[in-house]
């Protein structure tokens, strides 16, 4: 198989693939309007994630195939709409964002600034795909940065070479994680760095993954600490005061309400609002939580950083 992929809309293309006709026919639609390869993912699945997105469709879907095939990751087309795309990354978490640009234009290289708040380096690496006529129309109209640009025809052994530094990075960002887990505050303040004025906020979820995408949210904001378990969050409030908890509903051993009861119970704490994180799957649960026990509510996740911030800044001001 050749190492080089190129398409463009006018091109004509055969491969030993599938055709683009049948290969775009397959995927399901998705409730946001564009083509979805994969099925909801479960909060600890271990597979490479990568979205494709852009308007050359014809090479997202060809970029995926070789990445499923000889990679085994797990690859997702979405829609490039600025909101449709924004859902999409909310909803799959995905390690790498591929945009395959094509005959692009100043609004349609506008669509892609939805993504600004997930392009840091250090949690969602954007690979832009492009001829130089797209990239320079893309570049000059678009707001985003730290990007990694990949020239068509595309070299599959660049493109994985990159991949597999990403991967190879996300994997000892989790590990980094799961090795501190005995310590309950694996996330441990370091007093010369804390600003003063800013609230204090933990989190409390075992998705290790859903921790660090909600604190990349709110580090520009607050004091964010980290924590993975129920019995991990007491110990930590033990210790160092908080002014609001984002805690998860569902955790295995000590599921959020029982976490929740144990703060209301306590006479050192109970005044601590705590925001709910839950599933959609959980709602039901939760508002009978909302009654007995008084949190100050609860958020859906994925949950977007302008919910987020707009939810915490109704609570604390």
């Amino acid at each position: 198989m050749s190492n080089f992929l190129d398409l463009d809309f006018s091109s004509d293309f055969t491969s030993d693939l599938q055709t683009d006709s049948d290969r775009l026919s397959s995927h399901r639609s998705d409730p946001f309007g564009g083509p979805r390869r994969s099925a909801k993912r479960s909060p600890h699945d271990d597979k490479f994630r990568v979205l494709l997105t852009g308007k050359n469709q014809r090479i997202s879907v060809n970029i995926a195939d070789h990445l499923e095939k000889e990679k085994n990751y797990k690859t997702t087309l979405s829609p490039s709409e600025g909101e449709a795309l924004l859902r999409e990354v909310d909803y799959l978490l995905p390690h790498v964002i591929i945009i395959c640009l094509g005959n692009e234009n100043s609004s349609t290289s506008r669509d892609y600034d939805v993504l600004l708040e997930y392009t840091d380096p250090c949690w969602l690496c954007t690979i832009v795909v492009a001829d130089k006529e797209d990239y320079k129309v893309f570049k000059d109209n678009s707001r985003l940065d730290n990007l990694f640009f990949l020239p068509r025809p595309v070299s599959m052994e660049s493109l994985y070479s990159k991949l597999e530094e990403i991967e190879l990075r996300a994997e000892k960002e989790l590990l980094s994680i799961e090795e501190t887990e005995p310590d309950p505050d694996f996330d441990e303040p370091d007093d010369t760095l804390t600003q003063p004025n800013r609230k204090r906020i933990l989190i409390v979820d075992d998705d290790p993954e859903q921790l660090m995408q909600i604190k990349l949210h709110l580090s520009a904001f607050y004091e964010v600490r980290a924590v993975r378990s129920g019995p991990a969050a007491l110990s930590y409030l033990k210790e160092h005061p908080v002014d609001l908890i984002l805690l998860d509903y569902m955790m295995p051993d000590m599921d959020g309400p029982s976490v929740l009861k144990s703060i209301r119970e306590s006479g050192d704490y109970p005044w601590i609002p705590v925001i709910f994180l839950t599933g959609m799957t959980e709602k039901k649960q939760v508002i009978k939580t909302l009654v007995d026990f008084k949190p100050e509510g609860y958020i859906v996740k994925p949950a977007k950083k302008s919910d987020l911030v707009a939810k915490i800044i109704d609570v604390l001001g």
